[in-house]
């Protein structure tokens, strides 16, 4: 039985939603309750709170369990286990990125750059230890502020830089930023407490769990599609089909050709379909799928 934290804030919408996409729905009295539970025997506990302290609270054993995002296992330099990585943000299927920017007019246009500014270097950020790291890295001397919020708006007034999270960098161009360095990609993950992870029972029922979020995630790039062709436009058809693996090929009865069914990306299905019917297949369906597990 495992105790899980999940992340509340930007990735709480997501979370949630890819849980029960898996059949993990998460039931809680009120969208501000803290307390929730899993109709499922292998959890018997969920707490959800500010990603941030996950790590923290999953390395000190207070859940066996916890989503979160590398950046904050690396910010705190919490002891937990990785047990994989889930591919979604709060907005897209892309990792984000912790980013060093600085105003579009500065000078600077590396991380190495900063050893020449005179003086201190004033930066703001949420990753005040992730960040002195990586300034420490290149012998820059530095006065790094937690901020709270509003990162961006500090540049030049507060400080000299910022080191900010981004998905598509639109924020920071917007507030007249330009990235210099990218310094941690993270995506979202799958951590567990170093002793529960030890034990066979929990890290069966953790594995269970990763199974079918991982699953969820990658049916969500994918989509089934089942055909008909006639016998002598067979090979046409399958050498446009992209799959995962060798696509499932029935005989019809009657002599009437031949049933096709694969698992193609979903961003090729615009182009995909109009192909395959100009190569001889008839009667296309395009399904939906709701997991793949390898």
């Amino acid at each position: 039985m495992l105790r899980l934290v999940l992340p509340k804030g930007s990735l709480e919408r997501a979370t949630l939603e890819l849980f029960s996409a898996a059949d993990l729905a998460v039931s809680r009295s009120s969208d501000v309750e803290y307390r929730a539970t899993i109709a499922d025997p292998r959890i018997a506990e969920v707490r959800i709170l500010r990603p941030q302290e996950i790590p923290v609270y999953v390395a000190d054993g207070l859940f066996d369990l916890g989503i979160t995002g590398r950046d904050w296992v690396e910010e705190r330099g919490s002891d937990v286990v990785s047990l994989g990585e889930l591919t979604y943000s709060k907005a897209t299927a892309s990792p984000i990125r912790v980013v060093l920017a600085v105003a579009e007019s500065s000078p600077f246009t590396s991380r190495a750059d900063l050893a020449k500014h005179p003086g201190r270097l004033r930066v703001s950020t949420e990753y005040p230890a992730l960040t002195t790291r990586a300034l420490a890295e290149i012998g820059v001397a530095a006065d790094v502020s937690l901020s709270y919020g509003a990162t961006e708006a500090k540049v030049p007034d507060i400080a000299d830089c910022v080191v900010e999270i981004t998905e598509t960098g639109r924020a920071l161009r917007a507030a007249g930023l330009r990235i210099i360095d990218t310094l941690l990609v993270s995506r979202t993950e799958l951590i567990a407490n170093p002793a529960a992870a030890a034990e066979p029972g929990k890290r069966h029922a953790m594995g269970q769990i990763l199974t079918l979020l991982q699953g969820t995630l990658e049916a969500r790039e994918k989509v089934l599609v089942k055909l008909n062709v006639p016998g002598d436009r067979l090979d046409s058809v399958i050498a446009a089909l992209p799959s995962l693996r060798a696509p499932t090929v029935s005989e019809l009865s009657g002599d009437g050709g031949y049933a096709v069914e694969t698992v193609v990306p979903k961003a090729e299905i615009n182009t995909l379909i109009p192909a395959l019917k100009d190569r001889g297949a008839t009667d296309i369906l395009e399904l939906a799928l709701s997991k793949i597990v390898h």
